[in-house]
């Protein structure tokens, strides 16, 4: 059995916490075995929603061997840090800390292993937002700013909200398989099951900041089918619009033409597979919808800068 501690503070963010929490218990559901407590500094507190949260258990004197201590997000990193309670909890933390324990921490609740030491030494991630923050907190750890999670040993970082489910889900994996981490992703309807090498700021979620309903539309079908060899003629008609409207409109609300945009969900939908050595260059290059691995190579140099890899 893993013991589970998720630390429960003023303000944690109820989606890091929760989402994290029913991973486990859905694993426990489909052959893992978890057991869960919920502990902090106070017996009750309010969490990002307004929502009371009362009968938190006390910090424990002490940790089973291989516990997992869970350290959710909180709602105001900056102002969490002068809270006596979460001062509190870092020195607990540092106090408690021993090889044979494991953490894991969501969005802001990396700067709470930081402060408490935990990382120094070790790479890691948060919420891109806090980059920084991490970075001044842990000056001797390796931060990555561009990872939607990152396990360095005993200590798992990930990037905050959704991304703590993801890496739920990759430690349900290492320790009960991957058919339990299927079945928790299928229990909770979790289509795209994200790695540690995927980024924050996916092209699939960028280029998205504008209200245009014909530019979005255009989106989401290139999205949906980048392979698809999609004429200028079939976008437009998509967006109900004329083929020369859309160029103007997809330029002024994205800033790319749509062909642009194309590419890089095609390079968006090949870079995993890129990791699959039993798959040839051809063999990507036509699952991503370009003509050859010459043109696949030709794109890449050019959205990335630099020329594709195998080890990418």
């Amino acid at each position: 059995m893993t013991e589970i501690f998720f630390v429960v503070l003023p303000g944690v963010l109820l989606l890091d916490l929760a989402g994290v929490a029913e991973a486990f218990r859905y694993a426990g559901q489909h052959g893992g075995d978890y057991l869960s407590h919920f502990v902090g500094p106070a017996d009750s507190l309010t969490c990002s929603v307004g929502l009371e949260m009362c009968r938190i258990d006390p910090l424990p004197d002490k940790l089973p061997h291989g516990a997992l201590v869970v350290l959710a997000g909180l709602t105001d990193a900056a102002e969490a840090k002068r809270d006596v309670r979460v001062q509190q909890t870092a020195e607990w933390l540092r106090a408690m800390w021993r090889d044979d324990l494991n953490v894991m921490t969501v969005c802001s609740g990396a700067l709470l292993a930081a402060s408490a030491g935990l990382l120094d030494g070790r790479r890691c991630t948060t919420h891109h937002t806090l980059i920084d923050q991490l970075r001044q907190r842990a000056p001797y750890a390796v931060v990555e700013e561009s990872r939607v999670f990152v396990v360095d040993g005993p200590i798992a970082t990930s990037a905050g909200i959704t991304t703590g489910i993801d890496l739920a889900l990759e430690l349900i994996s290492r320790r009960d398989g991957p058919r339990v981490a299927l079945e928790v992703a299928r229990t909770m309807v979790v289509w795209l099951r994200r790695d540690s090498g995927t980024p924050q700021l996916s092209p699939f979620l960028r280029y998205r900041n504008h209200f245009h309903p014909a530019v979005h539309r255009v989106q989401d079908a290139i999205a949906g089918d980048p392979a698809r060899a999609w004429s200028l003629d079939e976008l437009a008609s998509v967006g109900c619009v004329s083929s020369r409207h859309l160029a103007r409109l997809f330029k002024t609300h994205t800033g790319l033409r749509p062909v642009e945009f194309r590419q890089k969900m095609q390079l968006a939908q090949i870079e995993p597979l890129l990791a699959r050595h039993d798959l040839s260059l051809e063999r990507i290059a036509e699952a991503g919808g370009f003509g050859s691995a010459r043109d696949m190579r030709r794109v890449w140099l050019q959205q990335h800068g630099e020329a594709l890899h195998r080890n990418h």
